[in-house]
């Protein structure tokens, strides 16, 4: 086989090596955030310790972490099934980066126990912020299941998947 022939097929295999690459970051982003929400749907005295800990909000009770829980779980459901992406992944994006500045003292510190895995938050920063800038691409969704249905034309905010 000739070498043009040997890019071309890897050229046309591309855009199922990047729905699937995307597809793979969006499930580990995700797994992080499920347990997160879980943390606050099942232990939400924990929850309200690490909101008091690192996000400087002491006070919240139970009750609310429950009622922050729950809508992080629709978020989180909505952004791993790739439902409204540039909402979903935004969002994430943004909390996320919220998470990863309110560790600062952590990373000043980072032989003290057990700091060292804070620095975990930077790839999953830099996997949310690749979603997000790529998130047309990223074609094995419901918004692409659903255009593709619908028939319609893709836009910017609307894309359809890659044949």
């Amino acid at each position: 086989m000739a070498q043009s022939e040997t890019t071309m097929n890897d050229q046309d295999k591309l855009p199922g090596r990047i729905s699937f690459s995307l597809l793979t970051l969006r499930i580990g982003v995700g797994i992080v955030f499920l347990m997160w929400t879980l943390d606050k749907l099942l232990n939400p005295e924990h929850a309200a310790g690490i909101f008091e800990r690192y996000y400087l909000t002491p006070g919240l009770g139970a009750s609310l972490m429950v009622g922050v829980g729950i809508v992080q779980m629709v978020l989180v459901v909505s952004f791993l099934s790739g439902f409204l992406r540039t909402w979903t992944y935004g969002l994430i994006t943004i909390l996320h980066t919220v998470s990863t500045v309110s560790c600062y003292k952590q990373y000043m510190n980072p032989w003290e126990k057990p700091n060292l895995l804070f620095f975990a938050a930077f790839p999953m920063l830099a996997a949310c912020i690749s979603l997000w800038l790529l998130r047309e691409l990223d074609t094995w969704t419901v918004d692409s299941w659903w255009k593709s249905k619908k028939g319609t034309v893709a836009t910017e905010d609307e894309p359809q998947p890659i044949s």
